[in-house]
């Protein structure tokens, strides 16, 4: 996975890391839990907010970049398809829920225009 193109004035939002980021880069749904702090795996107290954006091991407390409007690449997904996070575990998937976070228009570029939808 590697951010191609990114503003980070609206692009996005940073928040401190609750816990080790480690493993390989992924693509993965972020929330922000009771502490302010970003989690993955979970929807936290906020729901999911965005897309963590940290291509490399992080420690706690760190502050990392949560895109909901950039383009990602080399994250491994398939040209011409639409994704969702995962509502339980923000994992990106191409089942439909509440969140949305964009389209791929090639094979490998992830277009995030990350949103809510309530009423899905």
């Amino acid at each position: 996975m590697r951010i191609d193109k990114y503003d980070p004035v609206d692009g996005g939002f940073r928040a401190p890391l609750n816990a080790a980021y480690t493993g390989t880069a992924t693509a993965a749904g972020a929330a922000i839990n009771s502490s302010g702090r970003a989690i993955t795996g979970a929807a936290g107290q906020t729901g999911f907010v965005g897309i963590l954006c940290k291509p490399d091991d992080a420690a706690a407390g760190d502050v990392v970049d949560i895109m909901t409007h950039g383009e990602i690449v080399d994250a491994g997904l398939a040209a011409g398809t639409t994704y969702y996070l995962n509502a339980t575990t923000g994992v990106i998937q191409t089942t439909r829920t509440i969140y949305y976070v964009g389209h791929t228009v090639e094979a490998d570029r992830l277009i995030v225009r990350f949103s809510v939808d309530q009423i899905a």
